[in-house]
């Protein structure tokens, strides 16, 4: 089995746990692929008897026809790990070194049991949507995709910005707020949520519209179907504004018309057995974690 290592920098606390998974490699005779940077920053720090290829890109990826993406860290590197995939249909899987830890859901105490799940191919593909965001620009490249959210955010602490909406052409609304989230089920449980926004379960066909910080106080999130088409228009004080598409920001001028859709590809998450979504919600989320209870 080829499996790749995706991973950030880290303190030595995680060290231990990132040992582990390579100690798990070694013991499942896994032809192990590990990423350029990484590679440079664990050598000397971690222990592998058996020589490891390096890849740096989605082709590296394709060429070798690698089975499994591991991505080692928080959400955010499962997020970065996603740029590389890209439409590969590798499927991923996260060893959660982070805090909540939605998208990365393996725990660190659950790593021997989870590479044993990979090599024995005793998995579940989780098929998640993503956007994209098309503009005149061709902002951020071949990256324009997002498997969280796209926001539009006022730069600075200058005064609220002006955010006008259309559906499919047709005007939505105009948001005076802070910003604006357009969210995929994924992300729904990101940035919107803490913005008032929805839980949208992933395989629903949605999109959520949020607003961040708006002046108007009956100005809600709205879920749309993802098969529409949104556009923005951006008014304010400010000539510049930022537009994120994940982890990824970029300083765009507020005359830039951008649209968001639904991307042409998606990305599959592994999920073990012993785990679903509603799981992941109620222990991330401690639903029905109340002193009252006991």
């Amino acid at each position: 089995m080829k499996i790749a290592i995706y991973g950030r920098q880290f303190n030595n606390s995680v060290l231990p746990h990132v040992q582990q998974v390579f100690d798990s490699l070694t013991e499942h005779e896994v032809e192990a692929y590990v990423y350029d940077k990484y590679n440079h920053f664990i050598s000397g720090k971690i222990f592998f008897p058996r020589k490891f290829q390096i890849f740096r890109n989605t082709q590296d990826l394709i060429d070798a026809k690698v089975d499994v993406m591991i991505s080692l860290g928080g959400d955010g590197t499962l997020l970065d790990t996603v740029t590389l995939v890209r439409d590969s249909n590798i499927p991923v899987i996260g060893i959660n070194f982070g805090r909540l830890g939605f998208l990365a859901s393996i725990n660190k105490s659950d790593i021997s049991n989870a590479m044993l799940s990979l090599v024995n191919k005793d998995f579940l593909l989780d098929k998640r949507v993503q956007l994209c965001i098309e503009s005149e620009l061709n902002l951020f490249g071949n990256e324009n995709f997002a498997l969280n959210d796209v926001t539009i955010h006022k730069r600075d602490t200058s005064a609220m910005m002006i955010v006008h909406a259309y559906l499919n052409g047709d005007f939505l609304n105009s948001y005076w707020a802070d910003g604006l989230i357009v969210a995929t089920p994924t992300g729904s449980t990101a940035y919107s949520l803490s913005c008032g926004g929805p839980i949208v379960f992933p395989g629903s066909g949605n999109m959520v519209v949020t607003p961040i910080s708006p002046h108007n106080l009956n100005v809600r999130p709205v879920v749309l179907s993802d098969n529409n088409i949104l556009s923005f228009e951006i008014e304010g004080r400010s000539s510049k504004y930022l537009l994120t598409c994940d982890s990824r920001t970029e300083v765009i001028d507020k005359s830039i018309i951008v649209k968001v859709k639904k991307a042409d590809f998606g990305i599959n998450l592994i999920r073990l057995n012993n785990e679903n979504y509603l799981t992941t919600l109620r222990n991330k989320l401690l639903w029905g974690i109340d002193t009252r209870n006991y």
